[in-house]
C-alpha cells in the first residue's frame, strides 16, 4: 500500500549512496509530477539545500515515510528548522533545546 505525497512529510532516502548518510527529506510542495523536497538531515551534506524528486518514486520503496504529519501549527515547522540548523556530529542535547526554544514565540508577560 502507498501512501499519497502531502505537503509536510518526511522521507528518508533509501538509495545505497544516501542510506549510510541518513538523508531526510521534507515535502515543501506537491506538483502533479514532482515534488519540491528541503533536506532536513543529511550527514556528509548540506541541510536546507532544496531538490526535487518524482512523486511516484517517493511513494515508492526507494523512499521511507518518517513522518506524515497533518500537523500545520507553525511552531512544530519553526523547532523542526531550528533544529536541523544545529544538527551535526558535535551537536549536544542542550544545543537542541536552546535551539528549540529560541525558536518558539515567548509568551506574553
Amino acid at each position: 500500500m502507498t501512501t499519497a505525497v502531502t505537503r509536510g512529510q518526511l522521507y528518508r532516502d533509501l538509495a545505497p549512496d544516501m542510506k549510510a548518510r541518513d538523508r531526510r527529506l521534507r515535502v515543501v510542495e506537491v506538483g502533479s509530477a514532482r515534488a519540491r523536497l528541503v533536506v532536513e538531515h543529511d550527514l556528509g551534506g548540506q541541510a536546507g539545500k532544496t531538490t526535487h524528486a518524482s512523486v511516484i518514486r517517493l511513494a515508492s520503496r526507494a523512499f521511507e515515510l518518517l513522518e506524515d504529519t497533518v500537523d500545520e501549527d507553525p511552531r512544530y515547522l519553526a523547532v523542526l528548522a531550528a533544529i536541523s540548523q544545529v544538527h551535526g556530529p558535535d551537536a549536544s542535547p542542550a544545543d537542541y533545546a536552546r535551539a528549540a526554544l529560541n525558536a518558539l514565540p515567548t509568551p506574553h508577560a
